[in-house]
């Protein structure tokens, strides 16, 4: 294996680790010049960023559009991309189960097949303390696909939380109000806290937090269902955290993307996208040559906007 096979394998080690989301992007197919070679691998992040090479920018542009819609949907992909017309003449991208062929007016005579394989890992819920509806949620999340990891109160932070989609609270009032505000501050997307009306809105107003921030928990957590033993409410629970986050993975949204008004190529709008207001709006570019190109006229070029 290369050093740079080594080191991206470590990084994914690494991102599964920290419950992070990514694409795995591996050329298996490249016909010259494309600049890449079948086995060349990066990896795609939910924010745009791509790290490996799998091409030039252009390639990236396209990949990174691609790999974004695939971490959405959490079903792998064969891109097949090619400087040529696609095959029903209409320009736009020609779907086959399983593959798509994209038309990529940048890439300089060369073609590229990329697998993207989108891996997301399980949920991850924390459920703290040690009583038996938070037992009962440990024992029945794993069935659902659910990552659970079951903590004391001790030791819960901000960072600890990193990359957790739930956190149960079921410690019978003991230390409720830390871990509460590290989820709160984690930005945890489920926040259950396990306490009747009456108690549940005393430890909520003994918070500080402003309104928006205490109306993410939820307490009593669970859906309304009748629930009396602490399976049934674990079952409650566990069914408002399917409601609340389900199999997805927050960071994976679906991707902005604008049109090049340079080489009309589809762009993902994210952080590292090149841009440019010369036109008195903000436009997005698939690289930095078609973004000069474009500020030296830009009333030469059709208005572009995100979708």
């Amino acid at each position: 294996m290369s050093p740079v096979a080594t080191l991206l394998e470590a990084r994914m080690a690494e991102l599964t680790g920290r419950h992070v989301p990514f694409v795995k992007a591996t050329v298996v197919r490249a016909r010259r010049p494309a600049s890449a070679r079948p086995g060349d691998i990066a990896l795609v992040l939910a924010d745009g960023r791509i790290e490996g090479f799998v091409g030039g920018v252009c390639a990236e542009a396209t990949v990174r559009v691609q790999a974004l819609r695939t971490l959405r949907s959490g079903e792998s992909l064969l891109l097949r991309i090619s400087p040529e017309a696609t095959t029903d003449g209409t320009g736009e991208p020609v779907v086959e189960e399983g593959a798509l062929l994209v038309a990529n007016p940048c890439l300089s005579g060369g073609e590229l097949e990329i697998f993207l394989e989108p891996l997301r890992p399980a949920p991850r819920v924390v459920v703290v303390g040690d009583s038996p509806i938070a037992r009962s949620v440990a024992a029945f999340g794993p069935a659902l696909g659910y990552d659970i990891t079951s903590a004391g109160v001790d030791g819960i932070t901000p960072d600890s939380l990193a990359g957790t989609q739930a956190v149960v609270i079921a410690s019978h009032g003991r230390d409720e109000e830390p871990v509460l505000l590290s989820a709160v501050r984690a930005e945890v997307p489920y926040i259950g806290l396990v306490a009747s009306p009456r108690r549940g809105a005393a430890v909520l107003a003994g918070l500080d937090l402003d309104p928006g921030q205490r109306a993410r928990i939820r307490t009593p957590a669970g859906l309304w269902i009748g629930a009396r033993t602490p399976g049934e409410v674990a079952v409650s629970i566990l069914a408002e955290v399917i409601q609340a986050v389900g199999g997805r993975s927050p960071e994976a949204e679906e991707a902005l993307t604008a049109v090049d008004p340079v080489c009309g190529m589809t762009v993902a709008v994210a952080d590292n996208t090149p841009y440019s207001e010369a036109g008195g709006d903000r436009r997005w570019f698939c690289c930095t040559g078609c973004r000069a190109t474009y500020e030296k006229d830009p009333s030469r070029y059709p208005e572009a906007d995100a979708s």
